[in-house]
């Protein structure tokens, strides 16, 4: 798949080629009495949170995942999630868990997910699996990072010894794609909120990654002539939703980007219904 004239970077395209491919080996299991499974816990009533999860559970009906969401009230306690965590840990048919963040403030979400079984971390969040993703040992990687790696992969965007940057360093996007980037052979800048003359960096990028969670930041002007813009960003706004980086504008001077929606979302599900499967390969297959 070659990125054509329109520059577009289809996410939604490349995850229903994923689920395909998902839903094919899943299939192959079930050949065996195997059926992959996948456990959510949602605590509250987020808005967000609640379309979030109910996109997964559409997801797993796809490719052929049991999906089990399990709702716990507001006020649950630190003490009642763990319980729940770790009743799952012992469940052989579930293969994946994953508690739904943000978490209501009395929780410690660190505590949470070092509670999840490594072997079960579909998100790829816990100590174990960042070490091992550091490491380049880990198929349980992070799937907003890992959803990007994909899409770069099957458009064939070359990586090897291009400059990439990324802006922001969070745990759950910016600090693992910095990692795959690297594994992939590119020089790799990590930006935030304390670099110095920000778009200086951004220039002189081959590889851009705005997961910043800033509206619009990323403007033409900080931006490379024919670069390949990735933006992970997504915020309601009165016109629809839009990203990090302000799509109209800065599509006119790149090679390639992904929209919001349709770019780096759908990508994220798919690559969790391929975590969840890879745990179930690892643990029963």
């Amino acid at each position: 798949m070659k990125v054509g004239e329109n520059k577009i970077l289809n996410g939604k395209q490349v995850a229903k080629s994923l689920e395909a491919e998902v839903r094919a080996k899943a299939e192959k299991l079930q050949e065996q009495d195997i059926v992959p499974g996948l456990s959510v816990i949602l605590v509250g009533d987020d808005p967000a949170s609640e379309v979030y999860v109910s996109y997964k559970e559409k997801a797993c009906q796809r490719v052929g995942i049991n999906s089990e969401v399990i709702n716990l009230p507001a006020d649950t306690s630190q003490e009642e999630l763990l319980a729940k965590v770790e009743k799952l840990n012992q469940a052989n048919e579930v293969d994946g868990i994953l508690v739904q963040l943000p978490l209501p403030e009395q929780i410690d979400e660190e505590e949470v997910i070092e509670t999840i079984d490594p072997a079960k971390d579909v998100d790829g969040f816990h100590p174990v699996n960042v070490g091992k993703l550091v490491a380049s040992s880990t198929e349980l990687i992070p799937c907003t990072p890992k959803g990007i790696m994909e899409l770069l992969n099957r458009y064939n965007i070359d990586l090897v010894g291009q400059e990439a940057v990324v802006v922001g360093r969070s745990n759950i996007v910016g600090k693992p794609i910095a990692n795959l980037l690297l594994q992939a052979n590119a020089t790799v800048t990590i930006c935030h909120s304390r670099t110095q003359n920000l778009t200086k960096h951004t220039k002189e990028a081959d590889i851009l990654v705005a997961a910043v969670g800033q509206q619009e930041f990323i403007t033409a002007d900080m931006v490379k002539e024919g670069a390949t813009v990735i933006d992970v960003g997504i915020h309601r706004t009165g016109d629809g939703l839009v990203g990090d980086v302000a799509f109209e504008e800065v599509q006119e001077k790149v090679a390639a980007i992904t929209p919001v929606p349709g770019g780096v979302g759908p990508l994220t599900i798919a690559s969790l219904m391929e975590n969840t499967l890879v745990a179930c390969q690892q643990r029963r297959g």
